[in-house]
């Protein structure tokens, strides 16, 4: 069998489906598959044609690609009736539901930029978002139409408002309405691949957030770097490619990722591109979840690590058929290793594990790891995708040796250009290029790479660094921790001490502390062990991402410190 490497050499050679080629963007030489969609307006156009097959599930009711892109196309066309031009911002906000995906279509398909609105967002931020993109336009859910004010709205120079699922107040229209005319035709619009396709900001954990300029050749890419693991992995382990004139039975896909983060994002476009049937949920429900995977046989499930947690770990979950599964794939924050371990014992190794890692500024997963490699290398993010070059360097920007710790640099086809109307902040996170995640990490002999920590969330210990991660990663194995958190606190002497945030699983507590310890210390470094042991009550705080935040612990646990 052939290796990773003579796999996608023979696969990205010229002719192949995957061929690579390298072309200027944004002024930099970027390799790019010669062969992909030059825009989601193609990839839509692809979907749409998909006919009868269902495309949604969602609350006992489905939707077809054919009736989807009925209602894609009449949207489109209204919101250019309302003057809405290619370059233009229009606001999407709203939970998981069918219309934030066949909204975001209508605007790729008429050339306009998608700005997501994080559904967390009080009114100030919603504003922020408005005011920030110059968005002139909205389609949100009636949750998402009580924090926007008529006053606010006018005052960010909103002109057209249209409501999901909610009944429409004076001034706003009815996506019903928007959406309802057959006999509506796309309008046709020249776009280019490096045009803006979206504004996604950052989570913000730390002062304003900024709007990451996604392109359409951004998240193409990100498809195809789908398509091509998937072929690399069936070429080393010497499965056959079906016919292009056999039939091949449609996916059923449940992401639980918000489609206003990148992941959910990027996996619902993937999804669409695929031809997938698509399950979502009007919020998290781990039982429901379990009657879904078995009602509808779906085939791949994703999540944040804290989601897929309570998946797994569910009480009823073997009352339930969850056969049809054949990937678990886990984003948007460290997974634990163990996590990994419980995929592969209950289902035999008969499902896929996946792990991706990326940013919003990298639009979503550049680095990937699955299959048998995952469980091999629990703590491994992977290896980077094809055409994605990645650099661990020190404070200076020079590379450092390998399995030494250093900042993750990106560089590729998945890079954003930017964020918007931000050019100082642009300068400092992009160098010719490349994209400083502000992570910590290292890369091994065989060019798989390890996320030890967020930079800013690093303990600095006695002039020791203290990687939280690999801490973290020690107590989830102990029965006793539900979830966890590490944390610096100011120390006199020290400057910081290592500090553990725990959450107890049921039945255990504070009496299981020493034996927490004890694990640690025959783990870890002493210096590396937490001097201070807090357990948390109730949930620990999270983003909408899942991302814990560790600033808002700090401020707890500092006081009583």
């Amino acid at each position: 069998m052939p290796t990773r490497a003579e796999a996608i050499a023979e696969l990205t050679a010229p002719g192949s489906v995957f061929e690579l080629e390298t072309v200027p963007v944004f002024g930099n030489p970027v390799r790019v598959f010669k062969n992909a969609p030059a825009t989601l307006r193609d990839v839509w156009l692809a979907a749409g044609a998909r006919g009868d097959i269902p495309y949604f599930h969602f609350n006992g009711h489905s939707i077809s690609y054919a009736e989807a892109h009925s209602q894609v196309v009449s949207t489109a066309a209204w919101l250019m009736s309302r003057g809405v031009r290619k370059g233009d911002r229009v606001a999407i906000g709203m939970r998981n539901y069918p219309e934030w995906a066949l909204a975001h279509w209508a605007l790729q398909c008429i050339g306009a930029v998608t700005v997501s609105l994080n559904a967390w967002w009080i009114a100030e931020e919603l504003k922020y978002a408005f005011t920030d993109s110059g968005a002139t336009a909205a389609i949100v859910d009636g949750e998402r139409l009580e924090r926007l004010s008529d006053q606010m709205l006018a005052d960010c120079g909103v002109h057209s408002v249209v409501v999901v699922r909610a009944d429409a107040r004076p001034g706003t229209f009815a996506w019903t309405d928007v959406s309802s005319n057959a006999s509506a035709v796309l309008p046709d619009v020249s776009i280019h691949p490096d045009d803006d396709a979206t504004i996604l900001y950052t989570s913000g954990t730390t002062g304003l957030p900024k709007g990451a300029a996604g392109s359409h050749r951004n998240y193409v890419t990100n498809i195809w770097n789908g398509l091509i693991g998937t072929a690399v992995a069936a070429k080393i382990a010497g499965v056959v490619p079906l016919a292009a004139s056999t039939p091949k039975p449609q996916v059923t896909a449940f992401s639980t990722f918000p489609y206003f983060h990148i992941a959910g994002l990027c996996g619902m476009i993937s999804n669409t591109y695929n031809g997938s049937a698509i399950v979502a949920q009007y919020k998290w429900d781990p039982q429901e979840a379990l009657e879904l995977i078995q009602r509808y046989k779906v085939n791949s499930f994703g999540g944040v690590p804290t989601v897929v947690r309570s998946l797994m770990e569910h009480p009823a979950i073997d009352n339930y058929d969850l056969s049809s599964l054949v990937a678990i794939s886990q984003g948007g924050a460290p997974v634990a290793p163990d996590s990994v371990a419980s995929i592969e014992s209950r289902f035999a190794g008969k499902v896929s594990a996946g792990n991706g890692y990326g940013l919003t500024e990298t639009t979503a997963a550049v680095i990937a790891n699955s299959g048998a490699a995952y469980f091999a290398r629990k703590d491994s993010v992977g290896l980077p995708h094809v055409g994605t070059d990645v650099r661990i360097v020190d404070e200076d920007g020079h590379d450092v040796p390998s399995g030494s710790i250093g900042e993750v640099w990106i560089y590729g086809p998945n890079n954003v250009r930017g964020y918007w109307n931000k050019p100082t902040e642009t300068a400092k996170a992009f160098t010719n290029g490349w994209f400083h995640t502000g992570d910590a990490g290292f890369m091994d002999s065989d060019g798989f790479v390890y996320v030890v920590d967020r930079i800013k969330d690093m303990v600095l210990r006695g002039g020791e660094n203290v990687y939280c991660v690999e801490v973290e990663t020690v107590l989830f194995e102990h029965g006793a921790v539900r979830d966890c958190a590490v944390i610096g606190l100011p120390h006199a002497k020290l400057g910081e001490e290592v500090a553990a945030v725990l959450v107890a699983a049921d039945g255990h507590g504070p009496a299981d502390e020493d034996d927490i310890l004890q694990l640690l210390g025959s783990r870890l470094a002493a210096f590396k062990v937490p001097t201070r042991v807090f357990w948390h009550s109730g949930e620990l705080p999270r983003n909408a991402t899942g991302k814990v935040l560790k600033k808002d612990l700090r401020e707890t646990y500092s006081a009583q410190n």
